[in-house]
């Protein structure tokens, strides 16, 4: 395992400050998973709770969007428990268990890994050169990886997923970029576009979300061949 950069932080806060809500919160989801607690939440597993994170993810996309401040904080609030739940899940299991701790320490070695403009040496000025440095750490983390589709979830939406097999592949060059683009002036634009697309699936009985994932398979598909062809 190769060594974490030293941290360096510039703030007059300590380092470990106190934070009693979160503890708190913390403590409320073990009483309700311990003896005594709520019969639901003690048998809740990873797998059945999939539909609840994807539910709250969304209305955490809509208070973002379209929401007032108190609703953003409820819906942080609704996918900060998710990850509680699960942690708390994950601290019970027979089999490697871990904890929210765990987690946090993961992501922290992470985010520094992938930050040595601001824990290193590396030198990054503009935020294109962040995400230079970004994909240059990542890389050499998922070097185990053989196709540069892999680790995209298939389970995203259709367009999400659409954006993102296309910004792969136009990054390594395997297609691209805007060779098939339809001119719109802004994203009010592109909506409707999008809405009468869905419109004219309707009308003539097509399921538009079948119909771009099926386009999606064959055109990962493609590049996986042109990859294996190289």
């Amino acid at each position: 395992m190769s060594e974490q950069p030293e941290l360096r932080f510039v703030t007059d806060q300590p380092l470990a400050a106190p934070h009693p809500n979160l503890d708190e919160l913390i403590a409320v989801m073990a009483q309700l998973r311990g003896p005594g607690g709520c019969p639901w939440d003690a048998e809740q597993t990873h797998e059945s709770l999939v539909r609840y994170l994807v539910e709250e993810t969304f209305e955490l996309v809509d208070a973002i969007e379209s929401g007032s401040r108190q609703e953003l904080i409820e819906e942080l609030g609704d996918v900060l428990y998710q990850v509680l739940f699960h942690s708390d899940i994950a601290a019970s299991a027979q089999d490697e268990p871990f904890t929210i701790e765990d987690v946090a320490a993961h992501m922290t070695a992470k985010m520094v890994a992938r930050h040595p403009h601001v824990f290193g040496d590396a030198t990054a000025e503009t935020a294109e050169d962040v995400v230079a440095v970004w994909d240059d750490v990542k890389s050499r983390e998922k070097s185990h990886r053989t196709s540069i589709l892999d680790g995209i979830p298939q389970g995203m939406p259709s367009l999400a997923l659409a954006d993102k097999v296309l910004g792969r592949a136009e990054k390594a060059g395997v297609l691209e970029g805007g060779s098939s683009a339809v001119s719109v002036a802004d994203e009010e634009e592109l909506g409707g576009l999008l809405l009468a697309i869905v419109a004219s699936a309707r009308t003539q009985g097509l399921d538009a979300e079948r119909a771009l994932r099926s386009t999606l398979r064959s055109l990962q598909d493609e590049i996986r061949a042109s990859e294996s062809a190289e």
